[in-house]
């Protein structure tokens, strides 16, 4: 009996060598990312906030993994897949280091993942699911993650996201004692919300999880940074107010949790507190991209010097945001090229005429990078080609308007029928049928006019905006609130510009023809109110726009 129970304890000690000599050519074949993580905030305390994920994980290796889930919840996925792959390379049989893996490649609320993350990620639960050595729980979290990955040469993103979605509620509904699959499940949700449905039931389901969590761990960045996706609407975005002023302090070594807080303060006109976020994050994403050799300027740069330009522009600003988009034509390579690059360097310069209404400027307004890779992100394309139809249309040069149209209906067209473009094709379709107003309104036709701009609003009402954008270049709605200005209907116009304003709080030009409508409709109370807030939300002691000294006149008065 003895020497059974010695041969036995033998073969058991030989499995395990047996196994993690295997696990080990495995990891490594998988391409991991690999390397100290780059860090631009603060060298001592917590650089990305308070983690403690229970996992069968080795002591040693116990602050490495929870820095890793610390760098998932603030998205910084480069840098979180390296603490995993630091934990695989010493422990190669720690199956939620795997699991850690293949969230770093999923990154919900961005693009879907490439082929070769998705493969990366596929690989990563394979090998996870093959490991004996972990708990009930942990075999839960994997299996629910397997089904975003699975099926992938059949089933869409969303169709997989979905099925992640209901898994991880599994998950959350079997350990209600576990607040990391309380966290997880409230990141998931936001990715699969139906962005159709205006009542918000996932984001406030959501919230409903999060906000007893966020009084619980304040120094958690999941609770702060999902609380925010989850509230970044009209009518909830103020409940995210405490954690979007917490976020940036939680995780001050997070170049996106610097930004984050502006997509609620953008929502709720905060200018000031969004420059300053978003300068913060701007600088943070250069010494990113110093320090981790980057060739050229890394995406989260622009993504803040968007969401930057659209601030200073609110406050009248336009010398600051001039600034920026001189900077930004010097820059010629970024990486990653993603859709958040073209992006930026496609509305940057478009907000920058076509809030000002610079029609000339916005008629001769380029492409820029010239060599940028344009014809794989035909939306942001499209954002070139609507304002220079909108400058071509306010100069009367309708040939050339006529011609920058049938370029967006191509654009559409390689849109359309992808389920996954199927919201950047609705914001294309939105232009087009905007554009089709102006040119009817250019032409006489009025009745022609208002139908098509009244339908491109109400397609864009029915909308939610894109998450990579501050907001549109030019609410559709406002557009028809000015077209009716011109048409003489004040009283038209005064209702569409007073209901962008509740989706768009404290934005200049809607601010300034609401209070212009209501100059015209004689209704000097509604006019001075939304003057004296023109002046009050802007700058105007550093601001030359000519809507700041008409809103001092008319005060004045």
């Amino acid at each position: 009996m003895r020497r059974i129970c010695i041969y036995l304890a033998m073969l058991f000690c030989f499995s395990c060598k047996s196994k993690t000599t295997i696990l080990v050519p495995v990891a490594r074949s998988m391409d991991l990312k690999r390397g100290e993580i780059v860090s631009c905030g603060p060298q001592d305390g917590e650089m990305f906030g308070s983690v403690s994920f229970s996992a069968s994980v080795p002591e040693k290796l116990r602050s490495d993994f929870n820095i890793g889930i610390a760098l998932l919840h603030s998205f910084e996925y480069d840098e979180a897949e390296k603490m995993f792959a630091k934990v695989i390379d010493q422990s190669p049989h720690c199956s939620m280091a795997y699991w850690g893996v293949a969230m770093s490649n999923f990154h919900p609320l961005w693009v879907p993942p490439t082929a070769s993350e998705l493969q990366k990620g596929e690989k990563a639960i394979e090998v996870a699911r093959s490991i004996d050595r972990k708990t009930k729980r942990e075999s839960d979290y994997i299996e629910a993650l397997a089904k975003f990955y699975e099926h992938a040469d059949r089933l869409d993103h969303l169709s997989r996201v979905s099925n992640f979605e209901k898994a991880m509620e599994r998950v959350y509904l079997s350990y209600p004692d576990d607040k990391d699959a309380a966290i997880f499940y409230a990141l998931v949700l936001a990715a699969g919300a139906n962005p159709a449905d205006k009542t918000y039931s996932h984001q406030r389901k959501a919230f409903a999880i999060l906000n007893p969590l966020f009084q619980q761990q304040p120094l958690h960045p999941g609770v702060a940074h999902y609380i925010i996706h989850n509230c970044d609407f009209p009518g909830i975005a103020e409940l995210a107010l405490p954690a979007a002023k917490k976020y940036a302090s939680i995780a001050p070594a997070s170049a996106h949790a610097q930004h984050m807080p502006s997509h609620i303060f953008i929502r709720l006109g905060l200018w000031d507190e969004s420059i300053q976020s978003n300068l913060v994050s701007g600088s943070s994403a250069k010494c990113y991209a110093e320090q981790a050799k980057i060739k050229g300027h890394w995406d989260e740069e622009l993504h803040a010097m968007d969401y930057l330009v659209y601030a200073y522009l609110q406050k009248g600003r336009d010398d600051l945001a001039k600034g920026q988009l001189d900077y930004l034509q010097t820059i010629t390579q970024v990486s990653p090229v993603n859709f958040k690059v073209a992006y930026a360097f496609a509305a940057i310069p478009a907000r920058y005429v076509l809030e000002r209404k610079k029609w000339k400027e916005a008629a001769s307004l380029q492409m820029h990078p010239a060599n940028f890779p344009w014809e794989k992100f035909p939306w942001q394309e499209a954002i070139i080609h609507f304002t220079r139809l909108l400058g071509f249309v306010h100069t009367s040069n309708l040939n050339k308007t006529i011609t920058e149209l049938e370029v967006l209906k191509l654009l559409h067209g390689k849109l359309a029928g992808v389920k996954e473009k199927s919201a950047e094709a609705a914001q294309v379709a939105i232009q087009i049928k905007a554009s089709e107003g102006w040119i009817e309104f250019k032409w006489g036709n009025k009745d022609s006019a208002l139908q098509s701009m009244g339908l491109a609003a109400r397609i864009e009402d029915e909308m939610e905006k894109h998450p990579v954008t501050p907001g549109e270049v030019i609410p559709a709605r406002e557009l028809l609130a000015e077209m009716l200005l011109e048409m003489d209907k004040p009283a038209l116009a005064l209702e569409a510009f007073e209901r962008v304003l509740k989706t768009h709080v404290n934005r200049f030009n809607t601010l300034y023809g609401a209070a212009i409508a209501a100059q015209k409709l004689r209704n000097n109370e509604k006019a001075t109110g939304y003057f004296t807030k023109l002046l009050a939300m802007s700058d105007p002691k550093n601001s030359k726009r000519i809507e700041l000294q008409q809103a001092r006149s008319f005060l004045a008065r």
